[in-house]
C-alpha cells in the first residue's frame, strides 16, 4: 500500500505543478520536496490541496469558530496532516526553502484564527495540521506524561483516569482544546488555584526549531525552554510534545452550579464575590459568569443572571462550612453540591453527562460556534455601581454573551511572575474572559470593552494570551506578518508585561529571520 501511495503522490505533484506553477513560482519545487522526504522517511507525507475532494473536511473539521470557515478568510494553499515527528520536520525544511510560511494547529480554537487562516495578507502559506501527533503515555508511577501536541486536554484527562482516578493535571473546561496552544499560551482551569498553570506543570518539551532539528529541553536551553511555557510555541517552532507533571486529586470532589438573577440579588452577590473568591482556600475553585437572561415573569423582558460555579477537592459537608463562613449570602445548600470523581466533574464543567465516562464524550465538539473574544485583569473590587453598568451593557446586547470571572490568588500568587512568561501573578484578583456568540454585534462587545477601562489593570491594560485579541493591536500595512519591535509591544507587553523583551530576545537567537510568525507572533530585536 505505501509504495502505491508515493506513487500517487508524484503524480500529484506533477499535476500541482502544472497548474500552480505560473502563480506561485515554487510551489511544484515545494511538494517535490515534501515527496523526496516522503521517500526517506517511508511513509508518504499527507497532504490535501484545494482541488483535493478532502481539503475542506479536513481544513474544518478543526474550525471551532465558525465565523473563519467564511470564503472571506484566505485558506491555506495546503494543508499537512504529518503522521510523525519526521514529517515535521520535513514540511519546516520544504516550508522555509521555498518561500512558503506555515499555520500551526493542534486543536483550532485560537480565538482569532490564527492557526489555521491569515487574515491580513493573502501571502500563500501551509497548514500544519498537528491532529495526527496525539499519542499520551500516562506514567503513573513517576507521575508523569508525555503528551503529543495535537492531542486534545480531554484525551488527556481521560487517558489519566484510565490509569488513575486520584490523578488528574491542571488545565481548561473545555476538553477539545488541542494541548498545543493550552500549554504554550499558559492554561488556566478549575485547579489553578491549586496547582497553577498547565505551563507552571510542564517539565520537558520536544520542538523542532527552524532548521527542522528535534530539540529537547537539555539542548533547546534554558531560554527556549522558558519561552515555549507560556509565550506562545509558534513564535519560535513547532512543540511536538510535552512532559507533565501529574497533579494528586481525592477520590471524590464536589461540585456546584447555581444562578440569581438580578432580581434576586445577583449584583451584591457578585460585589461579594470579588472580596472573597481569591482568598478563599486552594482546594476551591469559585468561578462567576455574568450574562443575559429572560426574566421570570416574562420571555420577552431580558434580565441579568450570575452564576457560580465551584469545584472543591473535598466532600460536601466541609465545602458548606466553608461557603456559610466566607459567602453566606449565596444561600447555598446541601442538596445543591454533587460528590463524584474528578474525572466526572470535567464532564460536569464541560457542560457533558457525567454518567458516560468514554474518550467519545470527551471529544465532544462543545465550543463550535460564531465568536468574538477578549480577556482582562482586575486587582481592585469593581463598586457595585460599575457592576450596574455591566450589567446594562450585557443586558442591551442583541446576542449572546457572557463575562466568565475566573478567581486568582492560591497557588497563582506564590508563583514569580517571571518564572515563566505568563507575568498575570500576585496583585491579580481576577480574570476577565468577554465572548460574544456572534460576530455581527462584535461592536456591542467593543463597547462593553471600552466602559471596563477604569475598572481593570493599567500600565499596560494586561491580557490573556490564549484569549488572542487582535483588536489590542495590529496595522494592517504591515508587510509580510513583520511588524517591528515597537509595534509589537503594543499588544506584547499586555500578554507579557515585562517579560515580552526577553521573549524577543529568545526569538532573535532561535529564529532571526521571523520564519515562525503569525499577526501576534514575537518579532526578532531587528524587525
Amino acid at each position: 500500500m505505501v509504495p502505491l501511495l508515493v506513487s500517487l503522490f508524484h503524480v500529484l505533484v506533477v499535476f500541482l505543478f502544472s497548474f500552480a506553477a505560473s502563480d506561485t513560482p515554487n510551489y511544484g519545487s515545494f511538494l517535490q520536496c515534501l515527496s523526496t522526504h516522503s521517500h526517506n522517511y517511508g511513509n508518504p507525507i499527507p497532504i490535501y490541496t484545494p482541488n483535493n475532494s478532502s481539503f475542506s473536511s479536513i481544513l474544518n473539521s478543526r474550525i471551532q469558530n465558525l465565523r473563519f470557515i467564511s470564503p472571506i478568510h484566505p485558506k491555506p494553499y495546503i494543508i499537512t496532516t504529518p503522521l510523525n515527528e519526521a514529517h515535521v520536520q520535513a514540511i519546516v525544511i520544504c516550508s522555509r526553502k521555498h518561500g512558503f510560511f506555515i499555520r500551526i494547529r493542534s486543536g483550532g480554537h485560537d480565538y482569532e484564527g490564527l492557526s489555521y487562516t491569515s487574515p491580513l495578507t493573502n501571502t500563500p502559506f501551509v497548514l500544519l495540521d498537528l491532529s495526527n501527533l496525539n499519542s499520551i503515555d500516562v506514567d503513573i508511577d513517576k507521575r508523569t506524561a508525555w503528551v503529543q501536541t495535537g492531542a486534545t486536554i480531554g484525551q488527556l484527562y481521560y487517558r489519566i483516569a484510565e490509569k488513575s482516578l486520584v490523578h488528574a493535571f491542571a488545565a481548561g473546561a473545555c476538553t477539545t482544546i488541542g494541548v498545543g496552544g493550552h500549554f504554550s499560551g499558559g492554561g488556566n482551569g478549575f485547579l489553578t488555584r491549586k496547582y497553577g498553570l498547565s505551563a507552571d506543570n510542564v517539565v520537558d518539551a520536544k520542538i523542532v526549531n527552524v532548521n527542522g532539528e528535534i530539540l529537547s529541553k537539555e539542548s533547546m536551553g534554558e531560554d527556549l525552554f522558558w519561552a515555549i511555557r507560556g509565550g506562545g510555541g509558534t513564535s519560535f517552532g513547532v512543540v511536538l510534545s510535552w512532559k507533565i507533571n501529574l497533579v494528586v486529586v481525592p477520590p471524590n470532589v464536589t461540585v456546584f452550579s447555581v444562578s440569581r438573577t438580578l432580581e434576586e440579588g445577583a449584583t451584591d452577590l457578585v460585589h461579594k464575590w470579588q472580596y472573597i473568591a481569591y482568598k478563599l482556600p486552594k482546594d476551591l475553585a469559585l468561578f462567576a459568569s455574568l450574562a443575559k437572561a429572560n426574566a421570570s415573569n416574562t420571555t420577552t423582558t431580558s434580565t441579568g443572571q450570575a452564576s457560580f460555579q465551584a469545584l472543591f477537592l473535598g466532600g460536601t459537608t466541609e465545602l458548606l462550612e466553608i461557603m456559610q463562613e466566607n459567602f453566606s449570602e449565596l444561600g447555598l445548600k446541601r442538596e445543591d453540591c454533587i460528590e463524584m470523581s474528578w474525572i466526572q466533574s470535567v464532564l460536569f464543567f464541560a457542560g457533558l453527562p457525567t454518567t458516560n465516562v468514554s474518550l467519545n464524550a470527551f471529544e465532544a465538539n462543545i465550543l463550535l460556534s460564531n465568536f468574538k473574544g477578549a480577556s482582562d485583569y482586575v486587582k481592585q473590587p469593581i463598586s457595585k455601581t460599575g457592576l450596574q453598568g455591566i450589567w446594562r451593557n450585557i443586558v442591551q446586547m442583541s446576542s449572546t454573551s457572557i463575562l466568565q470571572l475566573q478567581a486568582y490568588g492560591g497557588r497563582m500568587s506564590e508563583i514569580s511572575d517571571t518564572s515563566i512568561p505568563f507575568p498575570h501573578r500576585a496583585g491579580n484578583t481576577y480574570k476577565i474572559l468577554y465572548l460574544v456568540n456572534n460576530d455581527n454585534n462584535i461592536e456591542e462587545l467593543r463597547r462593553l470593552y471600552k466602559y471596563m477601562t477604569p475598572y481593570v489593570s493599567k500600565s499596560p491594560r494586561a491580557a490573556y494570551l490564549n484569549a488572542r485579541d487582535l483588536d489590542l493591536g495590529h496595522n494592517e500595512m504591515w508587510t509580510n506578518y513583520t511588524p517591528s519591535y515597537e509595534e509589537a509591544k503594543i499588544w506584547g507587553s499586555k500578554y507579557f508585561k515585562n517579560n515580552f523583551d526577553r521573549l524577543v530576545k529568545v526569538k532573535s537567537r532561535i529564529d532571526p529571520d521571523n520564519f515562525f510568525r503569525n499577526e501576534q507572533s514575537i518579532p526578532p530585536s531587528f524587525t
